[in-house]
């Protein structure tokens, strides 16, 4: 039986298949032929190469459907045929895949050339209905077929994917999408469009995996998923690149990019964050084989505890670790939770962070947060700054801990200092990719993401290090996680947090909310899980710090009617001070039905949630209470 698929990619790589046109043509079809009618011509070759990818470890196979649509089908006079050919292309993989491999709708582009300068306004409109209407024949067909999965692959124009969206989504709101299109180089659309913009309109839009497919190759495939990394929190990455680009040897069309070297460059795609991986033009069994024996490599960075203490012969008993950890045990009960993020510098000059950690102190904040080289721009070591901080003020601190800096040894080694040094709350998360850093030659790790960085430090808490060896004594760490809160469509990211919080976690910390609405939403939505909830408070210090956020950072939404009020003032004094008011009304509308409050220094300038400590100190505010639960629970 196959699992939830999409929770299925937050645990592990699913290996999809390779190409099919190409590896017909290479059974000896005639180049040139349609393939998607080989689902009524020829179903048992159709079939065999299902059937083949499959022995080679494909998990999850495409229909043979890829431009099986009413535009590419009339040229042939197979017009009429859509449902049939797409419903014959969908029943033939689904008995290839049985009952344990995932069988993804394959939908290409209309073929119809859809852009603004198509025509006019009406000719556009009338354009867009006919796609519409193609994209919604073909999907219902392969619905109809049984599939687990769409996958919208190689589009070119964005306006077009999501017209594809819309029409999937109205068909099978809940089935996985995933929206896949091609950046022939610099991670950009052949029209020059980002691939992180268009992952973020997919995602709006309505998809549930972004990524790219065909191309020119494996360098461009690696230049799209670094840009589309940026979104790896938000929603699975894939990448089905070519093998290579293709050259004519004695009048055929050939590949040459062998196996070993596409299978390598799979491995820091996978590293980049690529949840799924298959293979497009060019690709055959073999490659998907090599993918399978380079992805089957990985997958011993999580070792069971107890097997590993057996092996060596030793029976320590495991702490069994319960406790909220030493950071939440640490807090007042009686007054609500405030923690305040300071950045460490880009320079060794600590002073100016000292004395903002030392004024928060005194006005009541319960912790300071300090960063790890956020957007991947060098500060200063932020555990060393965490140490100097508690040691000078005695306040405690949340280190934030990221998969992109360090491997599997080296963030265990983190794990320990921050123990040896006496801090006692960590924020796990994967970190930004290194493609936004300031220095040379810089590459991410990222041997495990955030989800088995919890893990670690959990076992850590229990007594034992992720090879399973005993560490004679055992951490209290209180485990803080990352989490982006989306109204519309919350379901994935809660069954994310709910498997941290079986991981070992014990608060959050959101991407920052600007209304009172989403965070009552989200505090309901939570309700049902043991944690903390810091919802992030970003204090608006401009009109123009506003729309970067917006538009700029993955995860922020701040609602129209904010940016607008902002917008009314000239002066950026006038600015602040409005943006201010909203920020103050934000946190007495939400103060009673939060567990506590992360604040965010704009700009690292620490004075202005200085002043928003003071006042909550002032309001006497004590939240929802669960801290005093959980410590008498603990």
């Amino acid at each position: 039986m196959k699992p939830d698929f999409l929770e299925y990619l937050h645990e592990k790589v699913l290996l999809a298949d390779g190409a099919q046109g190409t590896y017909f043509y290479e059974k000896g079809i005639a180049l040139g032929t349609n393939t998607d009618l080989l689902n009524i011509q020829e179903p048992d070759l159709v079939y065999s190469v299902h059937e083949e990818y499959i022995r080679a470890g494909s998990k999850l196979i495409e229909t043979n459907t890829f431009g099986a649509n009413r535009f590419k089908l009339q040229g042939l006079g197979k017009g009429e045929q859509v449902r049939e050919i797409n419903l014959a292309g969908a029943r033939i993989a689904a008995k290839a895949a049985g009952q344990d491999i995932y069988v993804a709708g394959s939908v290409g582009p209309s073929g119809a050339e859809y852009t603004a300068e198509t025509g006019t306004e009406d000719e556009i409109a009338r354009l867009a209905h006919d796609i519409e209407e193609a994209f919604h024949e073909q999907i219902s067909a392969l619905v109809e077929g049984g599939v687990d999965v769409l996958i919208l692959e190689t589009f070119t124009w964005l306006e077009e994917l999501l017209i594809a969206i819309k029409v999937a989504r109205r068909i099978v709101p809940d089935m996985p999408l995933i929206a896949q299109m091609a950046y022939p180089s610099g991670g950009r659309t052949a029209f020059g469009l980002e691939a992180r913009r268009c992952g973020l309109e997919a995602l709006e839009a309505g998809a549930d995996v972004i990524g790219s497919n065909c191309g020119r190759g494996v360098k461009a495939m690696l230049e799209a998923v670094e840009s589309l990394s940026v979104l790896r929190d938000r929603a699975p990455i894939s990448a089905f690149p070519n093998a290579g680009m293709p050259e004519v040897v004695d009048h055929r069309t050939v590949y040459s990019t062998p196996p070993s070297y596409m299978a390598d460059k799979v491995a820091v795609m996978v590293k980049m964050g690529v949840r799924l991986i298959g293979g497009c033009c060019g690709t055959t069994p073999a490659h998907i084989h090599e993918f399978q024996q380079h992805l089957h490599l990985k997958k011993t960075v999580s070792i069971a505890v107890r097997e590993k203490a057996e092996k060596q012969g030793e029976t320590p008993e495991p702490v069994k670790y319960t406790g909220i950890g030493g950071l939440l045990k640490s807090m007042d009960p009686s007054v609500l939770p405030v923690l305040v993020e300071l950045d460490p510098p880009p320079h060794l000059h600590v002073d100016r962070v000292l004395q903002g950690a030392g004024e928060l102190t005194l006005a009541g904040a319960s912790a300071i947060t300090i960063a790890e080289n956020p957007l991947a721009v060098l500060r200063c070591d932020n555990l060393s700054l965490a140490h100097i901080i508690k040691e000078k003020y005695g306040i405690e601190t949340v280190i934030h801990l990221t998969c992109r800096d360090r491997n599997v040894l080296g963030l265990q080694t983190q794990i320990m200092g921050a123990h040896l040094l006496g801090l006692r709350g960590i924020l796990a998360v994967t970190g930004d990719p290194a493609s936004s850093t300031d220095q040379p030659g810089v590459s991410g790790v990222f041997d495990v993401n955030s989800f088995g960085l919890v893990r670690m430090i959990s076992q850590f808490n229990n007594g034992f290090n992720m090879a399973g060896s005993p560490m004679k004594d055992h951490t209290d760490f209180s485990i803080g996680v990352a989490f982006s809160y989306r109204p519309s469509k919350p379901e994935l990211q809660i069954r994310r947090l709910e498997k941290k919080v079986l991981m070992g976690a014990h608060f959050v910390m959101t991407q920052p909310i600007f209304d009172a609405e989403s965070v009552a939403a989200m505090m309901n939505d939570t309700s049902h899980l043991d944690l903390m909830m810091f919802p992030g408070i970003f204090p608006l210090i401009s009109a123009r710090s506003a729309e970067f956020l917006h538009n700029e950072l993955p995860g922020i939404t701040i609602p129209e009617e904010i940016r607008k009020t902002l917008w009314k003032y000239e002066k950026l004094e006038d600015q602040r001070k409005a943006g201010l008011e909203i920020t103050r009304k934000l946190i007495a509308d939400i103060a009673e039905i939060v567990d506590g409050i992360y604040l965010i220094s704009p700009l690292n300038k620490w004075e202005v949630p200085l002043d928003l400590v003071r006042e909550i100190r002032a309001q006497g505010w004590t939240g929802t209470g669960k801290l005093a639960a959980m410590q008498q629970s603990a």
